[in-house]
């Protein structure tokens, strides 16, 4: 006897997934192009219509190569969070309070689930956010805010998340993946580098948040607190750019078996105190050359998560740009689409709901081990390596080897050599200390710079 089965036609079809849109750059405009694209595609896999009903945007007359004509405009955006017809906001506005942060509050507690590429409004935000969000009933989600278009919030939180994640670490700017992995191949410098990264629309006009580490430790700061099940905070993230590198620090760690890459690093670890602290570091390493990090050049982002079952992880892709980041927002809105129902049951935003996240103190960085690049700037006269030598001597600091360069680097042209060492593994509160014996040194033309050696 054949077994009952319910047609597709005897099926109800839910009514579609309302979408309120505010922001109209490119991710906004790789938004609507991908729905429109892919419409039947989504409506399959997400179990529903998805349908923008309303944007918003500063000016209205802009052409964004998107027709936006069938929609309703908005042109106060914070009115999406009361329209009775839109189940779900999705910002794309950017920063991390104002606006953004005023529509988010104000669709949460409308009733109405929301979607965010922001990662700064998250990184300084998030927990706040996620408590209203969890008190409503409502989705918040920010796959797009972390990597672009890596599924690398996905990943932690479902495909690793029967693992205790040990470490999680990874390139998470890719302005200035572009501006390293472009010295590296040119031997130019970071000036020039930065220019044409600039003209190519990598970099904005005003770089800080990308060069000084900024960027990468907003989305940190949230990886860490996914992998870890900690509370976000952003505040205690240390934070170094590359404004620094020289061209003669790339060709010095090439010809140590290195590439330099900006990464943010993060483990929990119990502090000498017996509390559980929480270690954040955005800050150039050197990358071993056999390590997958290594290979991953121009504005590409990825992320490594070391799980104590499943091992190494990499996630890699683009890490901006309509169409990667776009899909990511697409692809939160789908889960929306899947799981909403009458109760409005969904996933806590940082998978474990905001009560109970573990609260952590920030690490202590000087016990931590590993061997370190230094490079210093100093006037070309005798004395200047004993001097160099003795401060490490008397900091208990181990060379591995030493290298000084003649006045030829780029940069040299006030009189001054570079001198770089690499350490052997010891504590950081040594080379440190070293460091400040060093301080004030008439010899030093300019502040010394170190770099950690990535370990494996």
């Amino acid at each position: 006897m054949e077994p009952n089965r319910v047609s597709d036609q005897s099926r109800s079809q839910p009514a579609p997934l309302r979408i309120a849109l505010a922001g109209l750059g490119t991710v906004g405009a790789g938004v609507i192009r991908l729905i429109e694209t892919n419409r039947d595609l989504l409506a399959r896999r997400a179990g529903r219509g998805i349908e923008i009903v309303a944007v918003s945007a500063r000016d209205r007359s802009k052409d964004r190569g998107v027709d936006i004509s069938r929609y309703d405009w908005e042109d106060d955006m914070g009115a999406m969070a009361t329209r009775p017809d839109v189940d779900v906001v999705v910002e794309l506005v950017g920063g991390s309070d104002g606006p953004a942060l005023t529509l988010a509050r104000g669709a949460i507690a409308n009733g109405k689930s929301f979607v965010t590429a922001n990662k700064a409004m998250i990184a300084h935000h998030g927990l706040s956010l996620a408590r209203e969000a969890e008190a409503a009933g409502h989705a918040l989600k920010f796959e797009a805010a972390v990597a672009g278009g890596i599924p690398i919030v996905k990943g932690l939180r479902e495909g690793a998340a029967a693992n205790a994640i040990e470490r999680v670490y990874g390139i998470l700017n890719g302005t200035s993946n572009y501006i390293l992995s472009t010295m590296e191949d040119t031997g130019a410098d970071f000036a020039d580098v930065l220019g044409e990264a600039q003209a190519k629309g990598y970099a904005e006009a005003d770089p800080t948040f990308d060069i000084d580490g900024i960027d990468a430790a907003h989305k940190l700061s949230i990886l860490a607190s996914i992998a870890f099940g900690t509370e976000l905070d952003f505040t205690s993230v240390g934070a170094d750019g590359i404004r620094r590198i020289l061209a003669a620090d790339i060709a010095q760690a090439n010809s140590l078996g290195y590439v330099i890459r900006l990464l943010g690093m993060a483990n929990v670890e119990t502090g000498s105190d017996g509390t559980t602290r929480l270690f954040q570091r955005v800050h150039p390493y050197l990358v071993p050359k056999n390590h997958p990090l290594a290979h991953v050049d121009g504005p590409t982002n990825a992320v490594v998560a070391e799980g104590n079952f499943s091992g190494m992880l990499l996630f890699q892709g683009a890490g901006a740009g309509d169409g990667p980041t776009a899909s990511a927002v697409v692809a939160d809105i789908i889960d929306i689409a899947r799981y909403w129902d009458s109760e409005g049951e969904i996933d806590p935003p940082f998978s474990i709901p905001v009560a109970e996240l573990d609260k952590t103190l920030p690490a202590e960085t000087g016990h931590r081990t590993g061997k370190a690049y230094l490079r210093f700037l100093v006037k070309d006269r005798p004395g200047v390596l004993a001097e160099i030598t003795a401060a490490m001597r008397d900091a208990g600091v181990s060379i591995e080897s030493l290298i000084q360069m003649g006045t030829e680097y780029s940069g040299g042209d006030d009189g001054s050599v570079l001198v770089s060492m690499v350490t052997h593994e010891g504590e950081e509160a040594a080379v440190d200390k070293a460091l400040d014996l060093l301080a004030g040194l008439e010899s030093m033309t300019a502040t010394p710079l170190v770099m950690h050696i990535l370990k494996q």
